[in-house]
């Protein structure tokens, strides 16, 4: 949309097409990414009010709601004083703070999306968009099943088009109602300007316009066919489908619908425009309304920042410690290990815990005995070069009778549904009242079988499999293991139990799973991960080449594997090379402490859910917990990243003392094992799109749950197994359900990095893909001086001192009873411990 071209290139409006439709990859790789990234080159509100009045989306929450937010105190007056201070001046203040709390507004402008092709509807009173989507939807979702579908697509090995082309010969019937369409179709010299001559007339300036206007009628569609497209391993069946033949196939059937309804003598859309309609490309006029929005999402916002930068420079009360370490856990940086590291430091304040990316710096294909597939293990940008195989017997599944092909055939099945189907009624009436684990749950335990064995060693008589090589050697190994700890600022003073603990989540009837997961494992499970350092750490040979790059892992510590099942709050150990009895019983102890812990975190979990009475013990809600976990009627077994707004990348000395209520992705970070900033590169190179990418997902899906979000997923119909819509015939869903935002603060994310500003500065300039982030505003950064706790905010490429306006926040004794009193997010409270 920011070309000037008045002639029509077929090329550059598929190339402008693709960069601004959804890029959500099928729902097996659903990882969360920026949904306005094709704007992310203009700074945040220029891009917002872009996107509003371009595409018509919804950006931020209504006037009504801020009012509301600002009444029930939840904007800081102060706050808003400055940021209109700041935006307008210390004179226009009083002026526009009446704007904002009183004034009535118009509304916001008539997005330009729809206005060309909406003609159809105005001017001839044709719906185009309930008489050829229904088709056209069922068609590419057949086309593109993944093996949900009874029947296979009845043309193979060929192209999305060419296969309609071969259907059109050799059927009986035809997806036409008239002879023009399909002639047309079955033409190898027929081209897409051809059809837009028929649509539009003969008006090329307008194709563009007609193009974005038709493909934006449905995203979702076109955005998963663009999305296959580019990158068809997305699919495990590939297809060759692309959107070109996408839009040929569109405008011959709406030429064929209007020729049945207007006759063939119809002229083009354009011949009957009364004046000029306004461009996507057109300049984006000054909206007051957009303007007053911006200006209270940032007071929205800066409410919630104050807070938690006066409380990084505020003192806790929490006590110095003495003695030796119990243990040492790393954890994933993911949001909701935050409570449950508090609790284990709580709980045993000997034990030291640290966030590092989910994949454990290792990065890798997986194989599960007896999978077809590859599974990627890493972050969804990477592409490996490793394999990882699972080893052992084969697995014995949980099978049930009634989960079988031959329920397909005619025969069979009417007898299966005539015998164990009565059966299956009763299970699924008795699961109302006593959920239990089934083949249909999707458990984070099956990634892996925790007694198999895993394939992490090079071996020379087996290099490689499919260009991958199998294992890794001993110099990768003890690189990735180096990237990992000094990463982190472990670099000495180990315990005597290392656990790398991975996490996943488990559900039941819920398309979104993959969403759960670590998006650092490309929305899987890290357990594999976790057990694969472990082992890797664990080697003789690997510690010996880190003492000589200055990390002296004794020969008294041990690594051992874990993963955390989030829906849950279970905790499971890959402990098989724990053999010493001394070990052992170190290990059960800090075992009861994760179970202790485990129980208390769902207690924080529950106070969100309306079904749990949140003033029950720890122990009998952590069993709510599991039971609503397996549920299949249960559209929020957990929250997954809901209420993300802040990421912490420093010591864990710089958050221990504040209650941060869930918020925070905390990644640690030692400025004194790198002071030049060469791993605080790697960790922002991450950390921005990454928790970027999930802070804004939540933050676009809430503001806009019914084009940026998938709305609620009661009604959703799972698609070919690749993405959900509503109904039978609906667009495709991008985003999140309503389920997992719907109490979602939408702020952008704080990210808040102990170094000095100088380091920041430079590191950031090093990668320009970073630098975006930041520089447009899309994520927020402040620096923490290590050694004074001064604050500086990141602003149009340099950084600026602040003082925080909470000058002391409250302390907390008891979270419990906090927990227990109400829904709603939290202030930043200051913990105090005796």
């Amino acid at each position: 949309m920011t070309s000037t071209h008045k002639v029509f290139h077929v090329e550059h409006v598929l190339h402008e097409l693709k960069h601004y439709l959804p890029a959500q990859a099928p729902l097996m790789d659903f990882v969360h990414h920026n949904t306005l990234h094709a704007f992310q080159h203009l700074p945040f509100h220029e891009a917002l009010r872009k996107a509003q009045t371009t595409l018509g989306y919804q950006v931020y929450l209504s006037i009504d709601q801020f009012r509301e937010l600002y009444h029930a105190k939840r904007i800081n007056d102060d706050i808003l004083n400055n940021v209109i201070e700041k935006k307008k001046g210390a004179k226009k203040t009083t002026q526009w703070k009446y704007k904002l709390l009183h004034q009535e507004l118009d509304g916001l402008p008539n997005p330009r999306i729809g206005a060309l092709r909406g003609q159809w509807k105005k001017v001839f009173n044709i719906d185009l968009d309930s008489m050829v989507h229904p088709n056209l939807f069922r068609l590419i979702s057949s086309y593109l099943d993944q093996g949900i579908s009874i029947w296979h697509f009845p043309i193979e090995n060929k192209s999305f088009l060419e296969a309609i082309k071969e259907l059109e010969r050799k059927s009986w019937v035809s997806l036409f109602k008239g002879k023009r369409a399909k002639k047309m179709l079955l033409d190898e010299h027929t081209t897409l300007e051809d059809l837009l001559t028929i649509l539009v007339g003969s008006h090329p300036h307008l194709f563009e316009q007609y193009l974005f206007d038709q493909q934006f009628a449905h995203q979702g569609w076109s955005g998963m066919v663009s999305t296959v497209e580019d990158l068809p391993q997305t699919l495990l069946d590939r297809r060759q489908i692309s959107l070109h033949d996408l839009i040929m196939l569109e405008c011959l059937l709406e030429i064929d619908t209007i020729d049945y309804l207007l006759s063939s003598g119809w002229n083009g859309l354009g011949n009957t425009l009364e004046h000029q309609l306004p461009s996507l490309l057109d300049p984006i006029e000054h909206s007051e309304v957009m303007e007053i929005l911006s200006i209270f999402q940032e007071a929205f916002e800066w409410t919630y920042y104050d807070q938690v930068l006066a409380g990084i420079q505020q003192e806790s009360k929490i006590p110095k410690r003495t003695g030796s370490k119990s243990f040492q856990g790393l954890f994933c940086i993911d949001d909701r290990e935050c409570s449950f590291r508090r609790y284990l430091e709580s709980i045993d304040p000997q034990c030291d815990t640290y966030g590092t990316p989910g994949f454990f710096s290792v990065e890798f294909f997986y194989q599960p005995i007896g999978g077809k597939f590859y599974s990627k293990l890493c972050p969804a940008p990477v592409t490996p070069k490793f394999l990882i195989k699972e080893i052992g017997d084969e697995k014995k599944r949980e099978t049930e009778l009634h989960f079988s092909k031959h329920s397909h055939n005619f025969y069979t099945g009417w007898i299966i549904s005539q015998t164990l189907g009565f059966w299956s009624a009763l299970k699924l009436f008795g699961n109302i009242f006593k959920p239990s684990m089934s083949p249909a749950t999707a458990s984070s335990l099956r990634h892996m079988d925790k007694f198999s064995q895993l394939q992490v060693d090079y071996d020379a008589l087996f290099q490689q499999e499919n260009s991958l090589q199998i294992g890794f050697k001993i110099e990768e190994m003890a690189n990735r293991v180096e990237g990992m700890l000094k990463s982190i600022g472990l670099v000495d003073n180990f315990a005597p139990i290392v656990y790398a603990v991975g996490h996943g989540a488990s559900s039941v009837n819920n398309p979104h799973y993959a969403a759960y997961d670590c998006g650092a494992c490309s929305g899987r499970a890290g357990s594999v991960n976790a057990r694969v350092v472990s082992k890797m750490a664990n080697k003789p040979e690997v510690r010996a080449i880190l003492k000589e790059r200055g990390i002296d892992i004794p020969d008294s510590t041990i690594f051992v594997g874990g993963l955390h099942d989030t829906t849950r709050d279970e905790v499971v150990f890959y402990d098989d090379e724990i053999k010493d009895p001394i070990y052992q019983k170190l290990h059960e102890q800090h075992v009861k402490v994760f179970e202790k812990a485990l129980d208390l975190n769902a207690k924080e979990r529950s106070r969100r859910f309306e079904s749990i009475n949140t003033q029950l013990s720890p122990k009998e809600i952590h069993e709510k917990i599991r039971l609503r976990s397996v549920s299949l009627f249960e559209p929020r077994p957990e929250l997954n990243h809901a209420t993300n707004a802040l990421c912490l990348v420093g010591r864990r000395e710089l958050s221990k003392g504040i209650f941060l209520d869930r918020r925070s992705f905390l990644n640690s970070f030692d400025y004194r094992v790198d002071q030049e900033g060469n791993y605080l590169l790697n960790i922002l190179k991450a950390a921005a799109p990454v928790c970027g990418g999930i802070n804004l997902e939540y933050y676009f899906s809430r503001v806009d749950s019914e084009k940026l979000g998938a709305g609620t997923k009661l009604p959703h119909n799972v698609m070919g197994l690749f993405g959900v819509a509503n109904g039978i015939d609906g667009d495709l869903r991008p985003g999140l359900p309503s389920q997992m935002t719907e109490v979602h603060d939408p702020i952008r994310l704080l990210l808040i990095v102990e170094h000095f500003p100088d380091v920041v500065l430079r590191t950031i300039q090093k990668s320009p893909e970073t630098y975006e982030w930041f520089i447009n505003d899309w994520v927020i950064l402040a620096s923490v001086n290590p050694e004074t706790k001064e604050v500086q905010i990141f602003e149009k490429g340099q950084f600026y001192p602040y003082q925080p306006i909470n000058k002391q926040l409250d302390h907390i004794r008891e979270i419990e009873s906090l927990l227990e009193s109400n829904q709603e997010n939290f202030p930043v409270y200051l913990i105090q411990q005796d």
